[in-house]
């Protein structure tokens, strides 16, 4: 199989602690989604035709119900980008509803459930025909991001669909680092992952790779599994996400 076809988006974030959720102490207003949020989706039924397709976005929320932002989107294997406009209603139990112009700039429907801080979301398309979830985190205040930016440890799970093989799923531990030799930078991915291709198992492999972070947090990355073509990956740079308050 070769994985070189294989594009993969991910939304990635440094720390993910689950704990009691806290009591809301005012009821949800629009400001209450307000600044600067990724968001992964993964899903079929791309305008009715069963399609598998996964995306990330990074989008900017007003406060006051308009959101902008920029896609990158798998769709049964093929890769777009595209930037996009929307709208967004919220109710005082922070549910909600969003709209927004897709890659062809047809409207899609989605309903969403904030966290107990405000801080991320769990989204469902509400198009007939289609079969999308999302999850959205907060991505803070955006001055400048830089490699360094995302130089930690993650641990990371993936799932999706390989075009002409079947199912893939992918979890491990990556390392992200910037060395410098000589004059020259450079940004490296090593780790370990467990792989599932098909339904077949291997239970431990080493990969490497590189990534590249941009000014405004969007990043992208390849790595290379030992025995195996790239993998290349579309990031969203995250703050930790810590929802205990």
């Amino acid at each position: 199989m070769n994985l070189r076809k294989v594009t993969i988006a991910i939304l990635i974030f440094a720390t993910l602690i689950v704990c009691s959720p806290a009591v809301r102490a005012t009821p949800c207003t629009l400001a209450s989604v307000k600044g600067v949020y990724g968001i992964s989706t993964v899903g079929a039924g791309l305008n009715g035709s069963g399609q598998p397709a996964s995306s990330v976005y990074q989008i900017t929320a007003d406060g006051a119900g308009n959101v902008t932002g920029s896609t990158t989107k798998s769709i049964d294997g093929s890769i777009v980008t595209f930037t996009f406009t929307g709208t967004y209603t919220i109710g005082s139990n922070c549910t909600g509803t969003a709209t927004f112009t897709n890659q062809s700039g047809q409207t899609e429907h989605g309903n969403f459930v904030l966290d107990s801080a405000n801080k991320g979301a769990f989204i469902i398309q509400t198009d007939a025909n289609h079969f999308q979830s999302s999850f959205a985190v907060a991505q803070g205040t955006i001055t400048s991001c830089t490699d360094a930016t995302i130089a930690h440890t993650y641990a990371i799970q993936l799932s999706g669909l390989v075009v002409g093989t079947g199912q893939f799923a992918l979890t491990g531990q990556l390392v992200l680092k910037e060395k410098t030799v000589g004059v020259t930078e450079t940004e490296t991915i090593s780790g370990n992952v467990g792989l599932s291709i098909n339904g077949k198992i291997t239970s431990s492999i080493a990969v490497t790779g590189t990534y590249s972070v941009n000014p405004d947090c969007t990043a992208s990355a390849t790595i290379t599994p030992t025995g195996m073509s790239g993998i290349n990956w579309t990031l969203e740079a995250m703050r930790p996400f810590v929802p205990c308050y």
